[in-house]
């Protein structure tokens, strides 16, 4: 008996003129991808290029950069940051900035992520209203009410003060906080909670233990974004603080520029010393930030 083997459904099925699958397995590119990493890549060498610039420059004299401005920084000298961070006071600038933006970025992470708890898993008109609270705080700039800030930290003896400062900061963050944790609080399935009061843990074991590592890439989110802006904030420490041994970074740098405007390899190594902490903040935690920033775009 004669067996008749019927042609393949794929090749009879394709029209003609139209190409086969690749053999491969993989789609050609489209131009418009491919448009876009060019765009992507020149943007990001636009923005490196003067990072780089800045770096090797701090490792040269000021002599050097006068004669050769294009040259590389051989052999290196870190004499500019040796000036940068005694003569110019950067080692007292560092530290006062690394002690008010930790402090004040722990203190209101701390407390934006119980309150969020607490509006993601209460079902109250109540805390609905004080959600709407939290959220309205995002439709002012703190900045605004810079003068009321002043004469409340004055009623409390508080101005000249880097704990005057690290509390206006930690609660000029608490609405933004407040707002990306309680979204993803509620994303998580309240079994979970269920699960863990039947195994007899209490709420705020269930809190620590097993609601915030879940939540772990909206806290990392929500740290460095607020880390940014406290590191970079010109207008508080100046209106606040008025002993040059506990100015932050922005404005001793103001103060560094203004007596060393001559001494452009320490001017590189100042910034340098400024720039140092975001990068590496970037660095350690651009994984977590992915993952907070794509939550809930796939299964």
């Amino acid at each position: 008996m004669t067996t008749t083997l019927a042609p393949s459904t794929d090749r009879a099925s394709r029209p003609t003129g139209i190409p086969g699958p690749s053999p491969r397995g993989r789609k050609p590119r489209p131009v418009g991808g491919l448009v876009g990493s060019v765009a992507l890549w020149a943007y990001a060498a636009g923005a490196l290029v003067p990072l780089v610039l800045m770096v090797l420059n701090s490792f040269r004299t000021t002599a050097d950069l006068y004669n050769k401005p294009l040259s590389m920084p051989w052999p290196p000298s870190v004499d500019s940051y040796k000036v940068a961070w005694t003569e110019g006071h950067f080692g007292d600038y560092f530290l006062n900035s690394l002690l008010v933006t930790v402090g004040a970025v722990a203190l209101s992470t701390a407390v934006s992520t119980m309150a969020a708890y607490a509006l993601a898993r209460t079902r109250s008109r109540i805390f609905s209203v004080l959600e709407s609270v939290f959220v309205s705080g995002l439709m002012l700039p703190i900045h605004l009410a810079i003068l009321p800030v002043f004469y409340l930290l004055d009623g409390m003896r508080l101005v000249d003060s880097r704990l005057g400062l690290m509390l206006v900061y930690a609660a000029a963050g608490v609405p933004f906080s407040v707002f990306v944790l309680t979204t993803f609080f509620r994303q998580l399935p309240p079994e979970l909670e269920e699960a863990a009061t039947i195994d007899g843990a209490n709420t705020w074991q269930t809190f620590v233990r097993i609601m915030v590592p879940l939540v772990r890439p909206a806290v990392a989110t929500v740290v460095v974004f607020r880390f940014v802006p406290i590191w970079n904030d010109f207008l508080f420490p100046l209106v606040l603080l008025r002993s040059r041994e506990k100015y932050t970074v922005p404005v001793g740098l103001t103060s560094f520029f203004g007596e060393y405007s001559t001494n452009w390899s320490a001017l590189f190594a100042g910034l340098v010393i400024a720039t140092v902490p975001l990068i590496l903040l970037f660095l350690v935690a651009t994984k977590q930030i992915v993952a907070g920033l794509t939550a809930g775009m796939s299964k």
